[in-house]
């Protein structure tokens, strides 16, 4: 996620860092490339097949199309991008719920608190390292007993395991009398909905934008902004250098940040802050039953936190 203070409007204009330019420049000087290209051969493009010259009318039409197209793709990508916010919002809702009412409904159970807390801190980063493929061991271990280290990393689906070991732990303090029927109710409905947030998580990490769909708004994106200063050099003359790799950045840069945002729990800058939110959890959870947190805030890299 790009994290950037705010910017006066002028500055915005040159920023290189944090924009999606380094991702389409090569594009944009292909594009520019064509243009002047379309340039010197307009003259004798207009003598030998004026029948057959482009004008701006038809990439007027096109433009539109294609400008709704794109405005749907970038919906859709960032409806995903907005839900998967949303259930890592409602982790941490379940996570700081759970955490309470274990230290209210258990108040001189001080191990079985910490065990919770640092459980779900560990839930948390287990969540993250299935969402992007990567391997949780060493984030498990400095949070878990080696026998639930073993038992959670030998697991197909880590975060589910550790539910199942805090439901049982918690389940054996409700079988020893302290905690009453009534409140593990209550605990359970948290339970489940850091079950329910998980599983929209991977819901989402699972089913992509359909690939068919990608390729059809890159081509189509880029054949129209190579066609564009075709059109152009025969209305605008040398003008056309200037307004077409324009009208192409904003194109591409809309295909691309579509591209980005599709994919929520990802590495690029424009992806959630996912190491920043794992953090955010734990150090909410610990701070309420005195546990020391075992991570510390992610660093920024180039305005850019993973």
């Amino acid at each position: 996620m790009i994290v950037r203070p705010h910017l006066h409007w002028f500055r915005l204009l040159f920023v290189w860092r944090g924009s999606v330019l380094p991702y389409i420049i090569s594009r944009l000087l292909l594009v520019l490339a064509v243009s002047v290209l379309s340039i010197l051969s307009r003259d004798w493009w207009m003598s030998a097949h004026a029948a057959s010259a482009l004008s701006i009318p038809p990439f007027t039409l096109m433009g539109i199309a294609l400008a709704i197209f794109l405005g749907f793709r970038n919906s859709v990508s960032y409806d995903r991008y907005w839900e998967a916010r949303k259930q890592w919002g409602a982790l941490l809702i379940g996570a700081r719920s759970l955490t309470r009412e274990i230290a209210s409904f258990a108040p001189t159970e001080v191990d079985l608190q910490r065990r919770v807390a640092r459980t779900l801190a560990a839930f948390a980063y287990a969540l993250k390292h299935q969402l992007r493929n990567t391997d949780p061991r060493v984030d498990l271990a400095c949070r878990l007993d080696a026998a639930t280290l073993e038992r959670v990393c030998a697991a197909r689906f880590a975060p589910s395991a550790l539910l199942l070991c805090l439901a049982q732990d918690i389940g054996s303090a409700q079988k020893a009398g302290v905690i009453s029927d009534l409140q593990w109710q209550s605990i359970d409905r948290n339970l489940n909905l850091l079950t329910e947030a998980s599983g929209a998580c991977e819901r989402i990490a699972n089913t992509p934008i359909p690939y068919t769909y990608r390729v059809l708004m890159n081509r189509t994106v880029m054949v129209y902004c190579l066609l564009l200063p075709v059109g152009l050099s025969t209305s605008i003359g040398w003008l056309t250098v200037l307004v077409a790799p324009f009208i192409a950045y904003t194109f591409l840069a809309l295909d691309v940040i579509g591209e980005q945002i599709e994919e929520p729990f990802g590495k690029e800058p424009n992806d959630l802050a996912l190491a920043s939110m794992c953090h955010g959890i734990e150090v909410s959870v610990c701070e309420l039953v005195g546990e020391q947190p075992r991570s510390s805030p992610p660093e920024v890299l180039d305005y850019v936190v993973i």
